[in-house]
Order: structure tokens, then sequence, then C-alpha cells
């Protein structure tokens, strides 16, 4: 049986990652908390990323005035949303789909540090 998950092994090293800030600061920070955390973590286990990386956006093929910063592109192909929320809404997955869209990279993670059991949701474009 062919493996359908894309990027099974980046992905296990991000969410990783993420767990490990989340078991060492738990619950309650804001999300910069947590990015500076994860930059961390990235340096720490040799997992190379781009933070707020900018992104140009595109309206009918006219580049727009306004930019989106995506909080981590992490090993060149995998956007990574970090929230402290309550949980994970819908809106936070369209989000990372529009960002995976414009930066035409397939998969996001969206990980959730808000919660007392951290939360991620993969995103496939």
């Amino acid at each position: 049986m062919e493996d359908k998950v894309i990027y099974r092994e980046e992905s296990y090293k991000i969410v990783g990652a993420c767990i490990a800030v989340h078991k060492e600061l738990g619950m309650g920070f804001l999300e910069i908390i947590y990015k500076d955390a994860l930059e961390i973590e990235f340096q720490r286990l040799g997992i190379p990323y781009v933070r707020e990386q900018i992104f140009e956006v595109y309206y009918k093929g006219i580049k727009l005035n306004r930019t989106f910063k995506a909080d981590f592109v992490v090993y060149d192909k995998i956007i990574l949303e970090a929230k402290a929320a309550s949980y994970i809404v819908e809106d936070h997955e369209n989000q990372t789909l529009n960002y995976c869209a414009c930066a035409k990279m397939k998969l996001g993670i969206v990980a959730n540090f808000g919660t007392l059991s951290f939360q991620q949701k993969r995103v496939i474009l």
C-alpha cells in the first residue's frame, strides 16, 4: 500500500518540536512566546525554517499592496501557523489553506498551544 501522507517525516519532526515546546511551557502564553520557543527548538533539532516569511498576494494576476507573513515556513515546503487559542477553529484552517495556496505549498500545519493538551491540524491543499 502506497503511503498517502505527504511530508510524513518532516511533519512528525515539526509536531514533535511543537509538543516539546508545549510540554515545557504549558498553556497560557501569547502566541509570540510559543513562536520564540519554537525557533529555539527548531535550531536545537537542526530543522530548517524561515520565521515570518513574507509572501505577495495577487488578485487576478495583479499584485496587491498588502502581503502576508507565514509564522514559519519549515523545510522550505510546509507552512506552520502557531496559535494560542481555546481550540482550533475553521478560520485557522482556512487561513492556513489560503497561505498555502498563496505560497504554492501543499501542506500547512495549525499548531495550537492554548489548550491543556497540544493540538495540531494538518491542512492539505
